[in-house]
């Protein structure tokens, strides 16, 4: 059992705090064997009807359980684990607890008490760096190409079949008990036109006549993957300025691998690797903020920055996502900080070692690789390097 540093550090970081953990994350990103590897807990599969029949009398459960430390798997397989993890947070403050999702609580119809001040969150996204030190495979392409479920990342040969039974599976066990979709078939052609199209202006009319479906049904569609982590919504920054893109929204897939796969790309070449490698960035970005709180920049004449991060304290770091520093144009940036003065510049490179500062006339940016700009960009608002 691979023992995942970064995430185990979070679990008790965050008990610190709250004595309820909500551990989310897409199917198979690996909840179940993180948390059989917390130490000293006791795992209760949820999904089990004796394991069910045991938390009926939730009083009685919890105080057989004081003191000590306790996963719940899949806990939304109770009839009401809003009311087992309430009662524990208010009276049994003294037992620790792990439940786990595929979603969002507020996904849930069963989780009409969102648990609000009661309960810390994590979230568990596919595979990050320090995950493939902790796998001891530290191969970035074989990372962006298999993807970062950990299944699919082990797999000795492409995994291809494993993709096309994972989104049955996402069908079946998430989208129909959380949402009550129909139409199967328009929904998987949903699925296959966002992932072939990621990191792209998400347009719903583009995808209406294909899914053989309206408008309102392709927004109910992408509610349902952004609340399951399988998408990620990126809406555009802006102040209302004619010269901005406002409405539309950028889309990305939740991983790089069904990326790979829906696209054919058997072989990675160059040119694949840039896109691979904003979603990667992305992907890293969000594990560590444990937010989905990103933005993009485009202007109508084509200017457009990658990420851009609004702080509390007003400012916004701007983020350009390069395989090579040699392919960074500071021309974007220039031109946004003409509107946005405040904040730090970011040119995130694959191929850099030690972060250093370069300067683009009035324009200072940070060009830096992706282990340092997590670590600058998690930093507490107003703390320095």
């Amino acid at each position: 059992m691979v023992k995942r540093t970064f995430w185990l550090s979070q679990i008790e970081k965050l008990w610190g705090h709250r004595p309820v953990i909500w551990l989310s994350g897409i199917r198979r990103s690996g909840k179940t064997v993180l948390c059989q590897s917390v130490p000293e807990t006791e795992y209760f599969d949820c999904e089990l009807p004796r394991t069910r029949a045991r938390m009926e009398d939730v009083e009685s459960f919890l105080e057989a359980l004081k003191g000590k430390r306790v996963v719940l798997d899949e806990i939304h397989r109770l009839q009401n684990p809003a009311q087992l993890l309430k009662v524990a947070a208010d009276h049994f403050k003294d037992v620790r607890i792990i439940a786990t999702g595929s979603s969002t609580l507020e996904a849930s119809a069963k989780f009409k008490d969102t648990l609000t001040g009661r309960k810390a969150t994590l979230w568990l996204t596919p595979m990050i760096l320090r995950d493939l030190e902790d796998f001891k495979n530290t191969s970035l392409d074989h990372r962006l190409q298999r993807g970062g479920l950990p299944p699919f990342f082990l797999e000795k040969e492409p995994p291809e079949r494993d993709f096309q039974e994972w989104l049955d599976s996402y069908w079946a066990k998430d989208i129909q008990e959380l949402f009550r979709l129909e139409r199967r078939a328009s929904f998987q052609k949903f699925l296959e036109l966002l992932f072939v199209n990621s990191g792209g202006i998400f347009e719903a009319t583009k995808y209406a006549s294909p899914c053989e479906v309206n408008r309102m049904t392709i927004a109910n569609y992408l509610k349902a993957v952004e609340a399951t982590y399988v998408a990620h919504i990126i809406r555009p920054f802006n102040s209302h300025k004619p010269t901005e893109i406002i409405a539309a929204p950028k889309v990305y897939a939740f991983d790089t691998g069904f990326v790979c796969y829906h696209r054919g790309w058997d072989v990675l070449r160059q040119k694949d690797k840039g896109s691979l490698w904003e979603h990667f960035v992305l992907n890293e970005l969000m594990a560590n903020l444990q937010s989905r709180t990103v933005n993009y920049w485009r202007t109508k004449q084509g200017r457009e920055i990658d990420f851009v991060l609004p702080l509390r304290n007003g400012q916004v770091h701007a983020v350009e996502c390069k395989l090579s520093e040699k392919d960074f144009d500071p021309a974007a940036m220039i031109a946004f900080r003409q509107d946005y003065k405040n904040g730090r510049n970011f040119a995130v490179c694959r191929d850099v070692g030690h972060p250093f500062d370069r300067r683009y006339g009035p324009l200072e940016v940070r060009v830096t690789n992706l282990q340092d700009f997590v670590a600058e960009a998690a930093k507490p608002t107003g703390a320095k390097s």
